[in-house]
């Protein structure tokens, strides 16, 4: 099944903003509430400084009239919806400079909790993205790019974190300076707060149009910054490959073409970006110098000026005026300001909604259905033959059987499986097995033999329930595999896969990931089952020798040593061994099957293999062809046969 891009389209989906924010509210409701009325505190300081100037330019036009003093002798300064305000300059700078004050520790209050809910938020969110990402089905990272899901945590989790900490309290801190500061111009003039209106009209057209496309582009850049980061993971993860067969160019020329497109929808998002500030800003100025003209027309031809104060004669009144048009003036250049500042959040507020989008696409996923009810549990046998549930890892199991009347049945796990006329189909159409029937009795080995895609490593995957059959039954002990919790299910299989995969760690800590309440000694046991131990010891640390880049510091035949001690230390019931002496020289092989051998002693194991060698001493061996299994018996059966092992085995024709 080819991979399929996480969401390119450049539009974040409905709803996007809503749940978001829902979701950062549910987790920390009071410190935003605290952040909120912070926010509203240090708007309030910013406005009052304006207001204050008004205030006091009143105060001081009437220094001189009657031996008035502005800073000792109270005055009536203001008179706004029939309240007159009695001040002088010394109470407003005492009551400016407190204002200051709380603005200054409500700024601090709210940037510092801000901070810490951006943070917190993002590592909840990774969680949460990571815990449900594990709980996904097989099936969706076969379709998915590993790099643009890797990209989810990278650029799509940063452009959220822009806009919780930066784009959110912009958003906000404008909305309320611009609706105070409205009704403030209003409050002083109508006339002016229409010229204002008018140059508002014009800003909404200037980021409509620029604000627009460079919000588009800015997501294509998104998109086309996953595509590269994508084609590095894969060019770092096959670079071998790309130095065997001199691909470095044709690879090269490939990621030049995904930078470039990047290169593109950056320079097109970041042209627009760029030139809508300027505009806004010149736009603003020119709205500055537009206030100023209807001020002086209001004053020299003696309008009216309505306001909420009703219609009132300034000609003649110089001082009026002069707070009047301060105030006003250092009002629309905020406003403007705020329009330009708010401008700029645009592209951060979508890319964050599309960004998120993507995430909780993830989130949305379902996650892989598990309605079992049968587990598995340790048992201890009794004196007299029967068993009963221990707590203790004693490498007997048992299924325990929870029936709906609530009683419970405990049936001995003896690894008898059964596939009865199986169907499967990964993409509903083309059906990949088609009434495959196996019985694998208890201790006995099954072999699969078979050319690449006919349906050998399919089997063992829907035992497992990576995957749902479409058609048929698949019982464990005679019970429908459906009916066993998935983790119980996996844990009583040990599998040992081709492409072996080390974590960063110590060599013990890799094979103690079978089980990990294993003990040293259990590990090193492990080990020697094996066949790794010898190797192990003569590493620089021994066990304690650190591995990082998947084990890339030993062999391949060494990791795969690993890998079978891992599988050796979870003691399994059941082994699935999966092509796993495929990647290792003749030595490493026989090491391998000595240790393997006591591994699979007792167990039901089943055996992917292309070195025939492997699957002479099956049980029984099956040829799979297109998903069929066209012949079934043991090595000397299927050689008496003289069908397609009996040519496979002789070298009349290949596996392939």
């Amino acid at each position: 099944m080819p991979p399929v891009r996480i969401r390119e389209r450049g539009r974040a989906r409905k709803g996007t903003m809503k749940t978001l924010l829902k979701r950062l509210f549910k987790l920390y409701p009071a410190q935003l509430i605290v952040s909120l009325i912070c926010l509203v505190f240090n708007v309030f300081g910013n406005l009052s400084s304006s207001v204050f100037v008004s205030l006091a330019t009143n105060a001081l036009t009437q220094a001189g009239k009657d031996s008035f003093n502005p800073f000792v002798d109270v005055y009536p300064i203001s008179s706004t919806f029939g309240f007159t305000i009695y001040s002088n300059v010394s109470y407003l700078l005492i009551i400016l400079g407190s204002i200051y004050l709380v603005g200054i520790l409500a700024s601090w209050t709210w940037n510092r909790t801000m901070a810490i809910v951006t943070q917190k938020f993002m590592n909840d969110f990774r969680k949460a993205m990571f815990s449900h990402m594990e709980d996904l089905p097989i099936k969706y990272f076969d379709t998915h790019a590993h790099g643009s899901i890797m990209s989810l945590y990278t650029n799509d989790i940063d452009t959220i974190r822009q806009f919780i900490s930066q784009a959110l309290p912009s958003l906000i801190q404008t909305g309320l300076v611009s609706i105070f500061v409205f009704f403030i111009m209003l409050s002083t003039s109508v006339w002016m707060t229409l010229v204002v209106v008018v140059g508002f009209i014009i800003m909404v057209g200037v980021v409509k149009g620029l604000g627009g496309k460079s919000s588009k582009y800015f997501i294509k850049q998104q998109a086309a910054l996953g595509q590269v980061e994508g084609s590095i993971e894969e060019s770092i993860k096959g670079l071998k490959v790309i130095k065997v067969f001199t691909h470095e160019q044709k690879s090269a020329e490939e990621f030049d073409t995904l930078n470039e497109e990047l290169r593109d929808y950056a320079t097109t998002a970041n042209i627009h970006g760029n030139v809508m500030m300027p505009v806004m800003g010149n736009i603003g100025n020119f709205l500055y110098i537009l206030c100023g003209l209807m001020g002086a027309f209001i004053y020299v031809f003696g309008w009216k000026n309505l306001s909420f104060s009703g219609y009132e004669p300034i000609k003649g009144d110089p001082a009026r005026f002069a707070g009047m048009i301060a105030l006003f003036l250092m009002m629309s250049r905020m406003f403007a300001n705020n329009v330009n500042q708010f401008s700029q959040q645009i592209i951060f507020i979508v890319m964050g909604m599309a960004g998120a989008s993507r995430c909780l696409e993830l989130m949305d996923e379902k996650a892989e259905k598990d309605e079992g009810y049968v587990y598995l549990c340790n048992i201890k046998y009794n004196e007299d033959g029967s068993f009963e549930e221990t707590d203790e890892h004693t490498r007997n199991y048992a299924w325990k059987y929870r029936h709906k009347d609530g009683t419970i049945e405990y049936r001995e796990l003896k690894g008898d499986i059964v596939l009865d006329k199986v169907d499967f189909s990964y993409d509903g159409k083309r059906l990949v097995l088609e009434d495959v029937s196996i019985y694998a009795h208890p201790g006995q080995k099954i072999a699969f033999v078979g050319a690449t895609g006919a349906g050998k490593t399919t089997i063992t995957n829907l035992i497992n329930r990576f995957y749902d059959i479409a058609d048929g039954k698949i019982r464990y002990d005679g019970i429908n595999i459906n009916k066993i919790k998935k983790a119980d299910l996996r844990r009583s299989l040990g599998i040992v896969l081709q492409d072996t995969n080390l974590f960063s760690g110590t060599v013990m800590e890799n094979i103690r990931y079978g089980r990990l309440d294993a003990t040293d000694e259990e590990c090193i046991e492990a080990a020697k089952i094996a066949n790794a131990h010898d190797f192990i010891s003569r590493l620089p640390e021994g066990y304690d020798t650190m591995l990082s880049g998947d084990g890339s510091n030993l062999s391949q035949g060494q990791r795969q040593l690993l890998s079978i001690a891992r599988a050796a230390v979870a003691d399994a019931p059941v082994m699935i061994l999966d092509e796993a002496t495929s990647s290792i020289d003749t030595r490493t092989e026989r090491l391998v099957q000595k240790g393997t051998d006591q591994l699979m002693e007792g167990r039901t194991v089943f055996v992917i293999a292309h070195r025939l060698s492997t699957v002479q001493n099956s049980d029984a061996i099956m040829v799979l062809d297109h998903g069929h299994i066209i012949e079934r018996g043991t090595h000397d059966d299927l050689i008496k046969q003289k069908g397609v092992y009996y040519n496979l085995y002789t070298g009349a024709f290949e596996l392939e």
